[in-house]
């Protein structure tokens, strides 16, 4: 159990959990720094930054996350104020006139709403607001849930007698391309230490035409994938 729980939570980083983090940072910076909208995206496509809480591969204007539309909601009725949500939305409405999938996700909605919590109880002053970001709350908000549900996925492994999961081989797709242009163990995920070798080789000679064959992947107004 402790190793599958520690295995789990070593995936979260960057791009997983600590989105949250990101997102609460630079909403908070671009809105007390006088920033509009506007202005906040044009400066992060000038500086090439992606937008952290921006952004879904399945879910737009058209087909909303409703768990976004439930804690925006709420944020709305029992919040003393949503300075930092409101921002957040201004933003959207730039980001969505680009691309319909450019929304505000739920990891982008939780932490500018978390923010304005903070911000709007009255518990906290300014500087406890800014000690709590920096020392990655949300975060550990993330992970206290994730932790939930890797425990809950071993639990329900072992009471339906299942192996040790391993994901399809071909539904890994960048490895399915670069196995069918290589030869020997490379196709293989027995290869051993010799396809792996290979692998690397494979990858980094095919890292521009996998990047162009992920062209449609949605892309922040900044020219970058967004989550």
């Amino acid at each position: 159990l402790i190793s599958a729980l520690t295995s789990g939570l070593l995936t979260v980083g960057p791009r997983f959990g600590g989105a949250l983090d990101d997102a609460a940072r630079m909403f908070k910076e671009a809105h007390d720094g006088g920033s509009s909208p506007k202005r906040f995206v044009d400066d992060c496509k000038k500086n090439n930054t992606l937008i952290m809480g921006i952004g879904h591969r399945i879910k737009s204007l058209s087909n909303p996350d409703q768990r976004v539309v439930l804690i925006k909601n709420y944020a709305k009725k029992h919040f003393g104020s949503t300075p930092i949500l409101d921002f957040a939305l201004g933003v959207e409405q730039i980001t969505t006139s680009k691309r319909a999938n450019l929304i505000l996700n739920v990891d982008g909605c939780i932490a500018v709403c978390f923010v304005d919590m903070l911000k709007s109880c009255g518990a906290f002053t300014p500087e406890e607001v800014e000690d709590l970001l920096s020392f990655g709350c949300l975060n550990g908000l993330f992970v206290l849930g994730r932790s939930i549900g890797f425990i809950g996925h071993y639990l329900d492994q072992l009471r339906l007698k299942q192996p040790l999961y391993r994901h399809p081989w071909d539904d890994i797709t960048y490895i399915q391309e670069l196995a069918g242009e290589c030869q020997g163990d490379l196709a293989s995920p027995k290869g051993g230490a010799s396809g792996a070798a290979a692998a690397a080789v494979a990858v980094a000679a095919a890292a521009p035409e996998v990047a162009a064959a992920q062209g449609d992947r949605p892309e922040s107004p900044c020219g970058e994938g967004v989550r």
